[in-house]
């Protein structure tokens, strides 16, 4: 989160010019309060330009700094393995992906709420401090998900000095190596859901063309096959399960 509120720096200062003089019209859009400790504050106004601002980094957070990802890339591999072109919709699966994500980040939001949320509405905090006690959480769940390799990848791409400990870890390091790793995982799941139905495929092929039944597609034989399979061995909730308990939270 502290890239995003750096980034929003230089569009703030080239706002300033005409926010003064909305405030000489009798406009007061921006305050800056400066702290015991030496931090300056924004007013509310300011406050709220910003916020409408990070609202629009919300899918890219959504996707790339959660367990989204992997989970609709799973759901995806899985349509395909079962041979269905667009059952479940992508309707359906997106609203499955982004309920399940809810349900396996509610811990780290409500950390998020605990630690940063609240304390900002109460006055504890300032804007800039509530952001960085908002990324502790975040940044501890995305550790946990990465590998060591991807992270020493884009931290010799980035040139990054050796940090001490991973909190050192800057984030436009930690999330392009949280995403390669959230890939990674993902086909490594669809490659194990895959093998069941490619056994089936075979099969029915197999049979087709000892059967001499070469015209006939073995997709249209194996189709219920697998559905059958999947319905007896109560796929959604393996599936769904696996996903909910790959994530160190």
């Amino acid at each position: 989160m502290k890239p995003l509120f750096a980034l929003l720096l230089p569009l703030v200062s080239l706002l300033l010019p005409s926010l003064g003089q909305a405030a000489d019209v009798g406009i007061p859009a921006v305050t800056l309060t400066t702290n015991a400790d030496g931090s300056a504050d924004y007013s509310v106004t300011l406050q709220i330009l910003g916020l409408m601002t990070l609202l629009t980094f919300l899918p890219a957070i959504l996707m790339m700094m959660t367990s989204f990802a992997r989970i609709i890339i799973v759901f995806a591999i899985l349509r395909q393995a079962l041979g269905l072109q667009q059952t479940p919709s992508n309707q359906i699966l997106l609203g499955l992906s982004l309920f399940l994500t809810l349900f396996i980040m509610s811990p780290v939001l409500d950390k998020v709420n605990e630690q940063a949320v609240q304390p900002y509405l109460n006055e504890e905090l300032t804007s800039y401090e509530a952001l960085q006690a908002a990324s502790v959480p975040f940044r501890g769940f995305m550790l946990a998900q990465t590998r060591e390799n991807d992270l020493n990848l884009f931290m010799n791409i980035s040139r990054t000095p050796a940090v001490q400990t991973p909190d050192d870890i800057p984030f436009t390091v930690l999330v392009p190596s949280f995403v390669t790793s959230e890939l990674k995982t993902a086909f490594q799941i669809g490659f194990m859901l895959f093998i069941p139905f490619l056994v089936i495929d075979l099969v029915v092929a197999s049979i087709l063309m000892a059967m001499g039944m070469m015209m006939l597609s073995p997709v249209i034989i194996s189709l219920p096959f697998k559905i059958m399979l999947f319905v007896l061995v109560d796929g959604w909730a393996m599936v769904i399960g696996t996903l909910a308990g790959s994530f160190v939270v």
